[in-house]
């Protein structure tokens, strides 16, 4: 399975963010796969942010999830995340994942939180 992550570079504080996970060689339907985001902060450890599963449903980290969503396009292969009302300290590289019999990882992308 192949990732790769999509994303705005630069974002206003209070804006949102929808970086986005295009998934290759792999369903983003197959079962008992598990869709995930993770994100690094610079100089800090990563953060789970939450995942999306082979039937739909999600689970968010409590500390991310009243401004936070994930979906997927099963037509188009891709998953997304929406984060609302940006800060400065959401600036971090964002990561997707899957689960499968193995931990797969995007090669991120890099959001700055700055006006």
């Amino acid at each position: 399975v192949r990732l790769q992550e999509s994303g705005p570079g630069l974002v206003k504080p209070a804006q949102t963010l929808f970086p986005s996970c295009a998934v290759s060689n792999g369903s983003i339907t197959t079962n008992y796969y598990y869709w995930g985001w993770v994100r690094q902060p610079p100089g800090k450890g990563p953060e789970w942010i939450g995942y999306i599963d082979y039937s739909g449903n999600t689970e968010y980290s409590p500390s991310l999830e009243s401004r936070t969503s994930i979906s997927r396009d099963n037509t188009k292969n891709t998953m997304y995340l929406q984060m609302d009302n940006l800060k400065p300290e959401d600036s971090a590289v964002y990561y997707c994942y899957v689960d499968s019999d193995h931990r797969y990882w995007g090669q991120g992308t890099q959001v700055t939180v700055s006006s």
